[in-house]
């Protein structure tokens, strides 16, 4: 459970990413992969149904996203799905993305190689 002064991770098993911010984290999670736009509010309102109020606060970092919420992120942002892993010290499960993404890589290339022909 988060402490609710500062809401930074406690120490345990989160290895050593226990002391990043929840809140910025996502935060920065979202801008990275949505910058910050008001298309990202609403392209992070689409997918969470939240109000705008909520997910211009978690784009902010001054407030996080509720768990159900936050799973909503997880399902539609390989960012936030790659930094709640990094906060749950479960960075050994980033490989399985990387290798998705470097065979959805290659499959396009495959393609743009057979284009050629």
């Amino acid at each position: 459970m988060l402490p609710k002064k500062d809401n930074k991770l406690p120490p345990g098993r989160g290895g050593s990413y226990h002391h990043l911010n929840f809140n910025g984290a996502i935060a920065a999670a979202l801008r990275e992969e949505l910058g910050s736009t008001h298309q990202a509010v609403k392209t992070v309102m689409h997918w969470t149904g939240a109000s705008e109020s909520a997910v211009k606060t978690w784009l902010t970092g001054s407030h996080g996203p509720s768990g159900e919420h936050l799973v909503a992120l997880v399902r539609d942002s390989d960012e936030v799905l790659k930094i709640f892993l990094l906060l749950a010290g479960r960075s050994k499960h980033l490989l399985g993305i990387r290798i998705a993404d470097l065979r959805s890589y290659l499959v396009e290339t495959i393609e743009c190689i057979d284009r050629l022909d």
